[in-house]
């Protein structure tokens, strides 16, 4: 049995129900799904992207939705362009480099000492006598914050399937070892990637289980 037989029904119940203020984010996809991609979508989607996709969200893509309804504001929908080409539909979508997805997803990430030595070295107003010097002082900052946090080789072999709010997202793991986990985004947060993890900080968190866990607890919200 798949681990979605079903899930699409508990979805469309839970919008049929309307006790949507009960649940976070739903006022952003109102638990609606995207259609399914057929088998031959899925098969143009992966030829365009140039990987396979994790198991469990592939199926997830045939079984339940392209997207819609989900964690927070929802799973972001892929969707084929007019063009033929494909790409993800949400705030922050478009940070997902589709020529890296075959590129191995760097598990070795930035240090805490660089992390700790980027937040220290922000300009504290106070410090400036002028408010020119000041805006000198966080540009140089700020391009320091892009160096270090902002290239898309922090992100290869990854796609940006979430916004949480605030600028922070989750990303889909499709190539390297990490591949078929979710990582949440903080470099808003001047913080790098980091895995979602289970209760009690355990094993990281496949596409399943986090999808499954969002559903379960809107199930228990609207109860």
């Amino acid at each position: 049995m798949s681990v979605w037989s079903g899930v699409r029904q508990r979805v469309e119940a839970l919008r049929a129900h309307g006790a949507h203020g009960r649940v976070f984010g739903v006022s952003e996809h109102g638990f609606a799904l995207d259609p399914a991609l057929t088998a031959d979508e899925l098969a143009d989607l992966e030829a365009y992207l140039g990987v396979t996709l994790p198991e469990e969200y592939r199926s997830f893509l045939t079984e339940v939705g392209a997207g819609g309804a989900g964690p927070t504001y929802g799973v972001f929908p892929v969707r084929r362009e007019p063009d033929g080409t494909w790409r993800w539909h949400g705030d922050g979508a478009e940070l997902t480099s589709v020529p890296l997805l075959a590129t191995p997803f760097p598990v070795q990430r930035i240090g805490s000492a660089a992390l700790a030595e980027l937040q220290q070295s922000c300009p504290d107003e106070a410090d400036f006598g002028d408010e020119e010097a000041f805006d000198t002082a966080m540009q140089a900052h700020e391009e320091r914050v892009e160096a270090l946090l902002w290239d898309d080789a922090l992100t290869a072999g990854a796609i940006c399937l979430e916004h949480i709010g605030c600028a922070q997202r989750t990303w889909l793991v499709v190539s390297g070892p990490a591949r078929g986990q979710m990582w949440d985004d903080a470099r808003v947060d001047e913080l790098d990637l980091r895995p979602v993890v289970g209760p009690g900080g355990s094993a990281p968190v496949t596409f399943a289980a986090w999808y499954l866990r969002w559903l379960d607890a809107a199930e228990r919200a609207v109860s």
